[in-house]
């Protein structure tokens, strides 16, 4: 940020919230019509049943369980990018972080409803809360669905609370330029921020430590996710590997939509001085590391299968590399594994094409190694007499899943256009500070 005074950075980014054009409109306007289209897809499932999804036996866990690993991993790189890197203090990550972070509550958000979706009758969710009650009914506490529900919404409470944290200062900026209602809105979310010695002492303790409650969360729950299949008992899925190999594989996919996000927004909002190249060149650089962990994940299971000896194991990989997932298995070791190898050369890391074409490979990717994880192994486990595919995913599925991605672009877009998209503070500290006499 050399180059640019303390006013500099908060007119260039206060200048995002200022009127849209009728690019943004139309953004909006499509993503809530996906989001109408997901909801009238949900109530109809709700009105006709579960088998409105293509889900029955021998594959009883479908898209929604696909759709739901999907954006939790999404959430991750939130707080790899906000809540890591602050820890290690690299100054490539601030013009990032508060886009991430916001990106981390929306996608969390978003996977929450995915169970609910997926538990059919919804209005009796309330039966799996364990509080006493005259049903005799009490969660199993060592299910891993279980701890889905405490790992989930502890990820949220924390990720918001960081989130915020970091905004607080910088809604105080938007309130002092602010008239009107706006004055009133910002001024109740800022907190009464003044900006004093004693409330930035604050505000940075409290910072530094949801920083460090964030980052185990990032390993603690995907590792939970994981065990949702690792504790089954399913060839395929029983298997050590899945926590680190979850982790690694959440971090890919959500530093790819980083890409896929970000680029269109510097655009939309006229972030090019902010949001540099050499940021995103950065971010590809890690994606290479994270690319090359989920190439050698992939290499492990298969050794794996076979160095075990277990013959129901060793099958199920083999079929998924021949049998009726292969086109999608190959298409998920592509993009996953040797897309991101072209992020070696400097040409692709720095120019905005390769950029957002890879990225948009590796989510797609990434999509499809939750897909395929989740459908084969139980339609393929260890009685050949009970083997089955998934029928769908059907037209509800579809449109669910078409109104859970409008709905986290939809979040986001507002997010953009009413919050300061990038910290004016964190800017502002890479600063050199003002001699005497020198505008700010």
């Amino acid at each position: 940020m050399q180059g640019f005074s303390y006013s500099e950075i908060d007119d260039k980014v206060l200048g995002t919230l200022a009127a849209p054009g009728k690019v943004y409109y139309v953004c909006l306007a499509f993503c809530f019509t996906g989001v109408l289209i997901g909801a009238s897809c949900w109530g109809y499932q709700i009105a006709t049943g579960l088998g409105a999804a293509g889900v029955m036996h021998p594959v009883n866990w479908g898209t929604y369980l696909v759709n739901f690993v999907f954006w939790v991993g999404i959430a991750h790189s939130g707080t790899l990018i906000s809540a890591i890197l602050y820890l290690f203090k690299a100054p490539w990550r601030t013009p990032l972080a508060r886009s991430a972070e916001a990106m981390t509550v929306f996608a969390v958000s978003t996977a929450g409803l995915f169970p609910l979706i997926h538990l059919g009758r919804v209005w009796i969710v309330y039966w799996i809360l364990p509080y006493p009650n005259q049903r005799n009914l009490w969660p199993n506490f060592q299910s891993p669905l279980v701890f889905d529900v405490i790992a989930i919404s502890t990820y949220l409470i924390v990720s918001f609370l960081f989130w915020y944290t970091g905004l607080v200062p910088d809604l105080a900026i938007v309130r002092d330029r602010a008239r009107g209602i706006r004055r009133r809105i910002y001024g109740w979310l800022s907190l009464g921020w003044t900006g004093s010695d004693r409330q930035w002492n604050h505000h940075g303790s409290a910072y530094l430590l949801f920083a460090a409650l964030a980052t185990p969360l990032v390993i603690s729950v995907h590792s939970v996710v994981s065990w949702d299949f690792a504790l089954g008992i399913a060839p395929g899925w029983h298997s050590t590997i899945f926590a680190p190999y979850f982790v690694a594989g959440a971090i890919h996919s959500g530093l790819a939509m980083v890409i896929t996000l970000l680029i269109p927004l510097r655009r939309i909002l006229g972030l090019e001085e902010i949001l540099t190249m050499k940021i995103f060149d950065n971010v590809a650089k890690t994606i290479v590391f994270t690319g090359l962990i989920m190439g050698y994940s992939y290499l492990t299971e298969f050794f794996i299968s076979w160095y075990s000896g277990n013959i129901a194991e060793r099958a199920i990989f083999e079929w998924r590399a021949t049998g009726h997932y292969a086109l999608l298995f190959w298409m998920m070791v592509m993009c996953n594994s040797l897309a991101p190898l072209v992020f070696f050369l400097k040409w692709a890391r720095t120019h905005i094409a390769p950029l957002l074409t890879i990225s948009v490979l590796i989510n797609l990717g990434m999509w499809y190694e939750r897909y395929i994880i989740i459908l084969s192994s139980p339609g393929h486990e260890f009685d050949p007499y009970s083997w089955g595919l998934f029928i769908g995913p059907t037209w509800v599925e579809y449109g669910i899943m078409l109104g859970s991605f409008s709905l986290f672009f939809f979040l986001f877009l507002l997010f953009a256009k009413f919050l300061p998209s990038v910290s004016m503070s964190e800017l502002k500290e890479e600063l050199p500070p003002p001699m005497r006499g020198q505008s700010v």
